[in-house]
């Protein structure tokens, strides 16, 4: 377990070295050298929010001005949308960089020709750490359960709220944010799954919080009533079918699957 413990430090002492720290869920914040800002020090919100874009789209190798402007101010005209870009990029350089010398170029958004993006060498964010340690705990998920459960553990330590709650009804951050929810749910109800025999009411705390996210996710509804099954509450097991069974009618008009009314009929028969 020692070189893996030493493999999740790894992955959490990014925080520490990191030049820039970004927190994407709940609250956003950057830390640059320590120092934690808030949005407040990117002035124009227009600046926040291509840093924000970027951030978002980390993972391409470069955006074109054109492409970042129809994603992000799709309403604006063409040199109002070119003009709104220069605002913001020379806004979200000097918040990232308030005493870089004039006339050197920018460290962390970086141009290259007429494509734009991160330096990611230097940016962690926090979703990617939270990632690795998901990737982690899957890895060892069948190999050694010790080692995913403090995976899992510390990788939902990172679940602080909703990614990029300023920006729930733009387009540009609704399939990330469908991503990261789908991760962290999935590893809510693996840790679930983990926990269930030897700590059914951790079990059951982890499920609820999965069902504070998404109250359709029926796996979550299930690890409940299989840690009450265990418990041997038999009125809990029933209530949370009757919880699971009402959602699922109201939002999608379809009743359980199989396997929940199995749990069902099992804490009956006891």
């Amino acid at each position: 377990m020692g070189s893996i413990s030493s493999e999740i430090q790894s992955i959490l002492a990014q925080i520490d070295t990191a030049q820039i720290y970004v927190q994407t869920l709940g609250n956003f914040g950057v830390t640059i050298d320590g120092l934690r800002i808030d949005a407040k020090q990117f002035g124009r919100d227009a600046s926040l929010q291509l840093f924000q874009f970027l951030i978002t789209s980390r993972k391409r190798q470069g955006l074109h001005k054109e492409q970042i402007i129809d994603r992000i101010w799709y309403d604006l005209d063409g040199k109002a949308g070119l003009q709104n870009f220069k605002v913001a990029h020379h806004g979200a350089n000097k918040a990232l960089e308030p005493n870089r010398p004039k006339g050197q170029e920018p460290s962390y958004i970086i141009r290259n020709g007429s494509l734009y993006h991160l330096e990611l060498e230097s940016i962690v964010v926090d979703i990617d750490l939270l990632e690795s340690l998901i990737v982690l705990g899957n890895q060892n998920f069948h190999k050694n359960q010790n080692i995913a459960i403090e995976a899992y553990t510390k990788a939902l330590e990172f679940d602080r709220g909703v990614y990029m709650t300023n920006r729930l009804y733009e387009d540009w951050s609704s399939e990330e944010r469908e991503r990261i929810q789908l991760i962290i749910l999935n590893a809510y109800m693996s840790l679930g799954e983990l926990q269930l025999q030897t700590l059914p009411a951790e079990a059951i705390r982890l499920a609820q919080r999965a069902l504070q996210i998404d109250n359709t996710w029926e796996e979550a509804y299930r690890l409940q009533m299989k840690a009450y099954l265990l418990n041997g509450n038999r009125p809990m097991v029933i209530k949370t079918y009757n919880a699971c069974e009402a959602i699922l009618e109201t939002e999608f008009g379809i009743d359980p699957l199989p396997e929940t009314r199995k749990i069902l009929e099992e804490s009956k028969a006891k």
